[in-house]
């Protein structure tokens, strides 16, 4: 009992709930500092102020005083009882120990167990809710009746006072059920719109965890497959330099024979050609020239000569000679390399740009596209083409012939010769009129934008700014359409991704080219640098 007595000593009479921060009025009767805050708002409209509980009047806003000593014993008492409520909110009539309520009043600003309520008033003021400790809030501040209508108007809660003679007479007003309701079935249709919302993008979401696992698992097989190749590669690279260098030392050794016994023939000759040299040398040291007459051999001088003029071609040909094979051994290793790189290209598929076409039907008639449909100039002479429902007719921008709307592709393009142009793709039911017809004016579109030095992506008339750093004026745009990813690339060395956007195509993708003043766009197999 003395717990229960305890519990009453320490409850707020306005929320009904144990004090929680509690403060001190004048009167000496203490109250949450939340609740006796809420109530004093309330009361502000009226002009006076009283206490809530012993009704004393004051005509300014009372001041309020923690009461350090009551929150101590409030907060102990609420660590040690294990009878309390958790909702906080108790029958009001049971003062001997708490009961919990199962309703509130709000012309009685009281809440009741079940026992209470049964001998309660049924009369239509007494307004019954599920049990709370805001009754002071469904009143009018003003003339402290119930709340019973909303005002469309003003969007606020009104008493019956108000909406007949204060500032909400004359305005339009619902029953503050009807309007509920309404504000329920307002909140119902954007719940559902924000739980398809929701899942569209769990959808998304779901989409891009396959992806990235999709991905993963493709990373992982790649790098199997380039650590498979390397190896292999290495191994290849052995063998080949073996190879080249065993046939290198192969001419090497056949080289050398062959200098070998040229030089033994020469040695020999020089052998001769000194024991004749000593034997012209002791002819002209004779005396005796009669001698030297029948000593001299005129027939061994032109033998000699002739054996020069061999020597010196087989000098010649020594020299302009490749005894090394020096080109069968370079067409050796050149086809051996070549026939890895093709295996690389066989092992990893190397992709070839999409073969892009442009529908000159789609042309703006500012626009002078080139005989193998590959580029897209500016014109200022009009083409005169005839007016038809795909043709562009405010701006000069072009279509490709062919659409997308699977697997992957890219194709590359080249900007140098333009001033302001852009680059990209969009759906074929694009508007054909108008200024948002332009491709990254609308939804429909995605594109590169390059005005003079300055590059940007757009979409739907939104821009995004690109670094500022790009020159090489060669650009890659490649379209994953089952993932959903349009991206731009610089065509740089290495290759430099820009920007790429997410999305969710719902209809076949064509590549598009816009361009304006002394502007040309080509697109791949044109190049030219």
């Amino acid at each position: 009992m003395a717990s229960s007595d305890l519990r009453e000593d320490l409850h707020c009479s306005v929320c009904l709930s144990i004090y929680t921060d509690p403060v001190t009025m004048r009167c000496g009767h203490n109250f949450c500092k939340v609740c006796i805050d809420r109530v004093l708002d309330t009361q502000k409209g009226t002009g006076h102020y009283f206490c809530p509980e012993c009704r004393a009047s004051y005509r300014h806003r009372p001041a309020v005083i923690r009461n350090v000593n009551l929150r101590n014993v409030a907060e102990r008492f609420s660590a040690t009882d294990p009878d309390q409520d958790e909702t906080g909110i108790t029958c009001t009539y049971c003062i001997h120990f708490p009961v919990p309520a199962v309703k509130s009043c709000l012309l009685c600003e009281a809440s009741m167990c079940d026992k209470h309520l049964k001998v309660h008033s049924k009369t239509p003021e007494h307004v019954m809710t599920d049990p709370t400790t805001s009754l002071g809030n469904r009143k009018c501040s003003i003339h402290q009746e119930l709340l019973k209508y909303f005002c469309t108007v003003d969007a606020a809660c009104v008493c019956a006072s108000c909406r007949l003679d204060g500032e909400h007479q004359g305005h339009q007003v619902e029953m503050i059920d009807e309007a509920s309701e309404k504000k329920k079935n307002k909140l119902r249709y954007e719940l559902q719109k924000l739980i398809t919302q929701r899942e569209v993008v769990e959808k998304r979401v779901e989409k891009l965890s396959k992806q990235r696992k999709k991905t993963e698992e493709e990373a992982a097989c790649v790098m199997e497959r380039v650590t498979a190749l390397f190896r292999d590669i290495k191994r290849q690279l052995e063998d080949l330099e073996r190879k080249v260098l065993s046939e290198v030392f192969r001419q090497e050794e056949k080289t050398s024979l062959f200098f070998s016994d040229k030089i033994q023939m020469l040695e020999i000759k020089k052998d001769e050609l000194s024991k004749e040299i000593n034997n012209i040398e002791k002819m002209c040291n004779m005396s005796d020239p009669l001698t030297v007459l029948l000593e001299s051999d005129t027939d061994d001088l032109c033998d000699i000569q002739e054996e020069d003029e061999e020597t010196d071609r087989c000098d010649k040909e020594i020299q302009d000679g490749d005894y090394l094979g020096v080109p069968g051994i370079s067409y050796s290793l050149h086809t051996s390399l070549f026939d890895m790189i093709k295996g690389v290209n066989v092992c990893f598929s190397i992709q070839n740009p999409a073969d892009i076409s442009l529908d000159i039907a789609t042309a703006g008639n500012s626009l002078s596209v080139s005989a193998d449909m590959k580029t897209a100039s500016w014109s200022d002479i009009s083409q005169t083409r005839p007016e038809t429902p795909v043709r562009f007719q405010e701006h000069s921008q072009v279509l490709s012939s062919r659409s997308f709307s699977s697997l992957q592709c890219f194709w590359d393009v080249n900007v140098k010769e333009s001033v302001w142009c852009r680059v990209g793709m969009c759906y074929p039911t694009i508007d054909r009129r108008g200024s948002q017809s332009r491709i990254g004016d609308n939804n429909k579109s995605w594109c590169l934008d390059r005005y003079y030095d300055q590059y940007s992506v757009r979409h739907n008339n939104k821009e995004i700014q690109l670094p500022k750093d790009i020159s090489t004026r060669r650009f890659r745009v490649y379209l994953d359409y089952e993932a959903g990813l349009l991206s731009f690339y610089e065509l740089c060395d290495p290759i430099r991704h820009l920007h790429t956007f997410a999305a969710t195509f719902t209809e076949p993708l064509h590549a598009a080219l816009w361009v304006w003043y002394s502007s040309c766009v080509k697109i791949s197999g044109v190049i030219q640098e």
